[in-house]
């Protein structure tokens, strides 16, 4: 008896301990990149939430497949590097499959079929790709309007001007400083129709087909499963109703956004959850990065002074080095080239903290070397007289009359990281930027969106002006 309920016991053991290990098998969860401002097959609605044309087929393709998704918004650029870095298991974002592509990525079964339109201001004379001759057109980097836009400038004469998100690339012909833009006709109609004051002036051209793309050789069942889901939602009538929602039919157009305030402050009220959290995210990046690159510099710094020419080689090195890589390339190359060379994935968020403290970092060892440096060199030689050493010296002497030198160029820095977190949007971090980012992509109010960040942007930026100047009063 004894002997059943122990082996009962040790059952129910085993029974427990697989389960959870079961149902994370069953619920596999996949990580997937996809774009941030590509309305009508991705964007974020009135409740913050990414949906469109892609995220939904996704959605329902994982309900058909049994598997989970987690959407990441990092824009097309970035969510291509990721997989191909294997940062991410996969993209949707309105990708057009093509030769090149196919080097690197794998893709599914078609899931939408497209083309290039060219828009141009709802005023405009402009009707056929003839009269683009001397004139700038704007695109959209990596897209397949921006391809087809690169093939014909030399043909027709015309220049190009590229951004990352759509928004910026209509706005730049909405003031005028494009004549014209080339983009993806659904993307465009979905645009017009609510509320881009331009008009689509020609016939598709350079038609493709979407596709969902994981990393070369990898991640075949989630295409498996893909390619499944799709024949599925198809056959049941999920995929048309889909489409239906955000594109209409031939006899019903798609429901229309309901009416929201647009001023400054309606658009504060209604995007006020997004704001703080991109707000907070800002915060937690500024303070996290502050604290270990404040730490870094200070040792790098102390090396660039100590008597010893290694030491002092090895900080001039880290100084020059991580001063002259541009921001945005560091934040790249830590979070896409890191991960393809080893293989390891880095969270964003670890990435741009990293970003920050080897960047701000290096800036904060120039000053702490400097601001030692700037004290009088009478003052080491005297306290070493007095039989201090080298250390002590430092750290009752030297220390003391650098700090005063060095605060104004800590706070200054500390001012210098917060606007700097800006460009770890560019690895999807959702901080103040890019939230801003995906509020236009919604709305396409794009200055005033622009201006509110940039207030709450010069609102803390004040404060600690604020601060800086109340320390350097308690330091005199």
């Amino acid at each position: 008896m004894k002997r059943k309920i122990f082996s009962g016991l040790m059952l129910l053991i085993l029974w427990l301990v697989l389960l959870p290990v079961t149902i994370v098998h069953a619920q596999k969860v996949y990580q997937i990149g996809t774009d941030v401002t590509f309305p009508p097959f991705e964007f974020a609605n009135n409740d913050d939430n990414y949906v469109g044309i892609d995220i939904d087929i996704l959605k329902a393709i994982a309900k058909e497949e049994g598997f989970k998704v987690q959407i990441k918004p990092v824009g097309f650029n970035a969510a291509v590097q990721a997989v191909e870095a294997g940062q991410m298991d996969g993209i949707i974002a309105g990708m057009n499959i093509t030769p090149e592509r196919k080097v690197k990525l794998d893709f599914s079964t078609p899931y939408y079929h497209s083309g290039v339109v060219m828009a141009v201001r709802h005023n405009s004379s402009l009707t056929k790709l003839s009269q683009l001759k001397g004139q700038k057109v704007a695109i959209k980097t990596g897209t397949a309007g921006a391809a087809y836009a690169n093939s014909i400038k030399s043909k027709y004469g015309f220049k190009t001007v590229t951004f990352d998100d759509s928004n910026n690339m209509y706005q730049d012909v909405v003031t005028g400083n494009s004549v014209a833009c080339f983009e993806d006709q659904p993307v465009m109609q979905y645009g017009i129709h609510h509320g881009t004051p331009l008009k689509i002036v020609t016939a598709p051209a350079n038609t493709g087909d979407y596709g969902f793309a994981v990393r070369k050789g990898h991640n075949q069942k989630l295409l498996q499963q893909f390619d499944a889901g799709l024949k599925k939602i198809k056959a049941n009538g999920t995929y048309d109703k889909i489409k239906a929602h955000y594109l209409g039919t031939k006899h019903h157009k798609a429901p229309a956004q309901p009416q929201e305030d647009r001023s400054f402050f309606g658009l504060i009220k209604q995007n006020q959850a997004a704001l703080l959290s991109g707000l907070g995210e800002t915060i937690w990046l500024t303070v996290a990065a502050i604290l270990f690159a404040t730490i870094f510099g200070i040792i790098i710094g102390l090396l660039g002074v100590v008597p010893n020419k290694f030491c002092q080689g090895l900080s001039t090195t880290i100084i020059y080095i991580f001063r002259g890589l541009p921001l945005l390339v560091l934040a790249l190359f830590i979070y896409t080239g890191i991960p393809s060379l080893t293989g390891q994935k880095i969270p964003a968020f670890l990435a741009g903290i990293i970003t920050l403290t080897l960047n701000e970092g290096a800036y904060i060892a120039a000053f702490v070397k400097g601001g030692i440096q700037a004290v009088d060199p009478g003052q080491m030689e005297a306290a070493r007289s007095l039989g201090l050493p080298f250390g002590k010296a430092m750290r009752r002497v030297i220390l003391p009359q650098g700090i005063k030198i060095m605060i104004p160029s800590f706070i200054n820095q500390f001012i210098i990281t917060l606007k700097d977190t800006s460009i770890l949007s560019v690895i999807g971090l959702l901080e103040l930027t890019q939230t801003g980012k995906i509020i236009i992509a919604r709305n396409l109010e794009g200055f005033k969106i622009w201006a509110i960040i940039a207030l709450i942007y010069l609102i803390i930026i004040t404060l600690l002006t604020w601060l800086s100047n109340w320390v350097q009063r308690r330091m005199q």
